[in-house]
């Protein structure tokens, strides 16, 4: 006959336990380390392969692991693979379209509310901003039939403004560079040859105010009035005869 240890409470407590471990259905990844250390011994001891009985252990995952890992491959699956969310991305690479600026009628009202403007002046400045030549064209067509724009206006403005620092040889150039009619620059050319001995003879007032003593001064002054556009029959009338040359 064999001898047995005593059984003691201790014993009696930890096999009431290991009963009711047993009989509380418990997921198979939750169970606790001393419970995966008991069930090795056993397996091992009865012969079982000892990896076998580790791999419960192998399969634990916490439960947030698993959805997230589950979250990565719907993404990836759904879009292009790499977890980037597909309403994100297609507003942040759609092309912001960029703000309108004033239209082209508007910038041209704009000019010629400043001063008045010859047609092809208006034209240049418009050019920059049209996508089509056309397009400007048909703006200046609407501008001169409201009578926002008009080239024999801006002529007789522009005379306004230089006929009393200037001579009519260089405001009539001026007016052709503008693109005004040769008529109209005529009958301009003709008022302002009218006038031309007294505006010569107040601009040579302000700027000298006494006839010249030498051939230099008389030279210089020629020179002043001439660049200011002044006919020469004007100068020798308020110069004086002066040398041949």
């Amino acid at each position: 006959m064999s001898w047995k240890p005593p059984v003691t409470s201790a014993d009696r407590l930890r096999a009431r336990l290991d009963d009711e471990f047993e009989t509380v259905a418990k997921p198979e990844g939750l169970r606790r380390t001393s419970d995966l250390r008991r069930a090795a011994e056993s397996t091992a001891a009865s012969g079982q392969d000892p990896e076998g009985a580790s791999a419960p252990a192998s399969q634990w995952q916490r439960s947030s692991e698993r959805r997230a890992a589950s979250g990565r491959g719907r993404r990836g699956k759904d879009g292009d693979g790499d977890g980037t969310d597909e309403g994100a991305r297609t507003s942040e690479d759609k092309p912001r379209t960029p703000p309108k600026g004033p239209s082209l009628k508007m910038r041209a009202v704009g000019y010629l509310s400043r001063r008045e403007h010859a047609r092809n002046e208006l034209a240049r400045k418009l050019a920059p901003h049209a996508e089509d030549p056309d397009e400007v064209e048909r703006v200046l067509d609407a501008l001169e039939k409201e009578g926002w724009l008009s080239t024999e206006r801006f002529a007789q403005s522009l005379v306004h403004r230089r006929a009393s620092r200037q001579g009519a040889a260089r405001i009539v150039q001026e007016l052709r560079q503008h693109g005004v009619d040769d008529a109209q620059v005529s009958e301009l050319r003709e008022q302002l040859r009218a006038t031309e001995y007294e505006r010569a003879l107040e601009v040579w007032q302000k700027r000298f105010g006494a006839r010249p003593e030498d051939r230099a001064s008389y030279a210089k002054q020629a020179r002043f009035l001439a660049s200011r556009g002044f006919a020469h029959d004007v100068i020798r009338r308020i110069l004086g005869a002066g040398d041949d040359d």
